[in-house]
């Protein structure tokens, strides 16, 4: 017969290896990559440390099941969508996730045992390129090119001396101010006329870019053809 506190106790969530990495990457989004160790998220599942290698065999593989739910949250293109649409769409939602889980910026590419979700983003972006009549050789250099401009951005956002990106005119007016007035003409002009004007946000640049690299794409194309 179960006793009054068997009763009023909660059931144990079962550990999986989808709960082990999500907890993984919760920790890495709050302390980063540095602090990830087998320990720490054994505490935070309430759990002994070698639980966790019934799920994940070792660092590595659990890294590799880390990335693969990062791209799992990042909008696919879809077969039949146009083609210049999908990839604005995919790069602001791949801007997106990398602001959650900036650890990320420098793993996403780099495994070389990549997990399912990986694979289909990757293949769905090729394959929507292919079907807009792309050859295999321009949807790569489009790919790249996107990717380079999305990871690079991420990571000088996530690299600026100040938190939020709307104070990127007042940073640089002090940046400036410690040299000879006069210095820098071009710079100050800039921070005056458009940086250090109120409602700047350093953000917006990113899909302005995103849209010189697009057109430029599109002008390409409609050339080869």
């Amino acid at each position: 017969m179960a006793t009054e506190i068997d009763k009023g106790a909660q059931p144990r969530i079962r550990l999986s290896r989808d709960r082990v990495l999500r907890a993984a990457v919760s920790l890495a989004d709050e302390a980063g990559i540095e602090a990830l160790n087998m320990r720490r998220i054994a505490q935070e599942l309430g759990v002994v440390p070698m639980a966790l290698y019934k799920h994940v065999s070792n660092k590595d593989d659990m890294l590799d099941g880390m990335v693969d739910i990062v791209f799992s949250e990042i909008d696919r293109p879809s077969s039949g969508t146009d083609w210049k649409a999908a990839m604005r769409q995919r790069a602001i939602s791949a801007r997106e996730v990398l602001s959650r889980h900036p650890w990320a910026v420098g793993l996403t590419e780099s495994r070389m045992k990549p997990g399912p979700a990986n694979m289909q983003h990757h293949d769905s972006v090729i394959g929507c390129l292919r079907e807009a009549g792309f050859s295999v050789e321009m949807a790569i250099h489009t790919y790249s090119a996107l990717d380079s401009y999305i990871y690079g951005f991420a990571l000088q956002e996530q690299t600026l001396p100040f938190e939020a990106t709307d104070k990127v005119g007042e940073a640089s007016e002090l940046i400036l101010s410690q040299f000879p007035a006069g210095e820098y003409p071009h710079l100050a002009e800039t921070i005056v006329e458009h940086v250090g004007k109120s409602g700047y946000d350093y953000a917006n640049e990113f899909e302005y870019g995103l849209d010189l690299i697009l057109d430029g794409v599109e002008r390409r194309l409609r050339n080869r053809r």
